[in-house]
């Protein structure tokens, strides 16, 4: 794996982070990681060189690596109060959005359901040298309770409402940035204050489903 991270990719991330700057992403801290970031070693090797255009691209299991502007702008908007102390992922997937947040935060806590990406993602983050994530394979409704709270949670697969567990462990003044909905997907955020957690539309997108319960 760590064959495939050198080449032409800092190169080429640094023109998609360029890219992601004339779509509106502002964030310096996110174009960096962006740049820094080789996410042709998180796609099959079959669809490296797609790996820089701005699209989603499938990783097996029915899972797909999220579009780089999405990824951008949910960190971006994770990053809209500051550098979160911690963050919980709920879809680890490939793992490009968490190499992302691990440059991102001091600790990232990613669950995963998919056993098999788990392990594609782990490889893929010791070739980065990243060691601030910590991944359990679980069911992502449910968070990771143990780890919480959260000063920042972020969910890369869509449910059909918010999970009450994710709002639980969302410390207070924290944010959860998800995509909500079935076949019509809106991106919210969703700031906690106090008992009351105050809900912000983005715009419309489109994931895979949040499965709940059983795991693979």
């Amino acid at each position: 794996m760590s064959s495939r991270v050198g080449g032409k990719s800092k190169r080429s991330g640094e023109l998609l982070a360029q890219k992601l700057h004339a779509e509106g992403i502002q964030n310096v801290e996110v174009l960096q990681a962006i740049a820094n970031t080789p996410r042709h070693i998180f796609v099959p090797e079959i669809l490296a060189h797609k790996a820089y255009d701005n699209t989603a691209l499938p990783i097996g299991q029915g899972q797909t690596i999220s579009q780089p502007y999405i990824v951008a702008k949910m960190s971006e908007l994770l990053l809209a109060n500051g550098r979160p102390a911690n963050i919980l992922e709920i879809g680890t997937g490939s793992g490009y959005q968490t190499s992302i947040l691990s440059q991102l935060t001091d600790k990232v806590f990613s669950v995963e359901r998919i056993q098999a990406l788990q392990w594609q993602a782990k490889r893929c983050l010791r070739a980065m040298d990243l060691h601030n994530v910590s991944m359990k394979h679980g069911d992502g409704w449910q968070g990771w309770a143990s780890k919480g709270p959260f000063a920042a949670i972020i969910v890369t697969a869509a449910p059909n409402a918010v999970p009450q567990a994710l709002l639980d462990q969302l410390e207070d003044g924290g944010r959860l940035v998800i995509p909500v909905g079935e076949q019509n997907q809106v991106l919210k955020i969703i700031t906690r204050d106090g008992d009351e957690f105050i809900e912000e539309k983005i715009e419309a997108v489109r994931f895979v489903p949040l499965v709940p319960g059983e795991l693979l």
